[in-house]
């Protein structure tokens, strides 16, 4: 009776991991097969004047990506610069200050939210709050959009960074003295200083090719602009644009412009997991 017991499992454990082994190569098969055909019609994209001219008119030749370039750059640059104080902020209140506080108990049940949320529908909240407002789209409205994205993913790596700095590391700087604030600024976070700033890559990564609250705050724009109080042209509505129209121009420019993405979310990831690494071996 136990051999055959025995020997189900032994069964069972092989039909698990055949099972396990097979759903990865396919997946994997998917991936690269996604990935070879983005390489290949990326890199005949790619030229000088994908990078030096602005998006072509309807039908016409030629052109690039330079203006959708420099307004992705500008609307995820602000948005950088929005959410990782926010985020660092309110992840170090979290982890150091509110343990027990009924604050930061909301303050997680609402980062949990905004972490599974779609981000069309903050693309709606913020078209709803701004845009129908001021009556028009802008790179302010795509700036916010993407910002109220990046927060939750700062805030809840920080803390969760925070919380794996040994609390004998704490209880030292308090014996010599240092006040609460001065251990959180100059001793934990230190500490933690890879790992937060592996949060803010990631959530970089996870900015730099949403679509969806674009189209309803920034939207797009055929020209070389820096105004951020209009309608910004962005490299994630290009795409969306030019991959859906009848022009081979536009087709051949989406291409490039979803390498360009596909590149930089792969660089931004390669450089998180290295200061990640150098987090644990630290």
């Amino acid at each position: 009776m136990d051999q055959n017991l025995y020997r189900k499992r032994i069964l069972v454990n092989r039909i698990g991991i055949t099972l396990s082994m097979f759903a990865m190569c396919l997946g994997l098969f998917v991936l690269l097969w996604i990935l070879a055909v983005l390489f290949k019609n990326g890199f005949q994209a790619l030229d000088l004047n994908l990078f030096t001219h602005s998006t072509p008119a309807p039908g016409s030749e030629g052109g690039g990506l330079a203006n959708a370039i420099v307004g992705s750059l500008m609307l995820v640059g602000f948005a950088t610069l929005v959410s990782t104080p926010i985020g660092i902020l309110a992840g170090i209140y979290l982890a150091e200050f509110g343990d027990t506080s009924k604050t930061a108990e909301i303050t997680r049940f609402m980062t949990d939210i905004m972490l599974s949320a779609p981000s069309i529908v903050l693309g709606l909240f913020v078209y709803a709050i701004l845009v129908a407002q001021v009556k028009h789209f802008s790179g302010y409205a795509g700036t916010i959009a993407l910002s109220l994205i990046a927060i939750p993913v700062v805030l809840r790596t920080t803390e969760n960074m925070l919380r794996l700095v040994p609390g004998s590391l704490r209880e030292a700087a308090f014996a010599l003295g240092a006040p609460r604030w001065k251990v959180t600024t100059q001793v934990t976070l230190r500490a933690a200083k890879s790992g937060v700033i592996t949060g803010v890559l990631l959530a970089l990564a996870r900015i730099s090719g949403e679509t969806a609250p674009l189209l309803f705050t920034a939207l797009n724009n055929q020209f070389f602009s820096f105004n951020m109080n209009g309608p910004m042209s962005n490299l994630p509505v290009v795409i969306f644009q030019f991959a859906m129209s009848p022009y081979d121009n536009w087709v051949r420019l989406a291409w490039g412009g979803a390498l360009l993405i596909t590149l930089t979310v792969l660089v931004l990831n390669i450089l998180a997991r290295v200061f990640f690494r150098e987090k644990i071996t630290g």
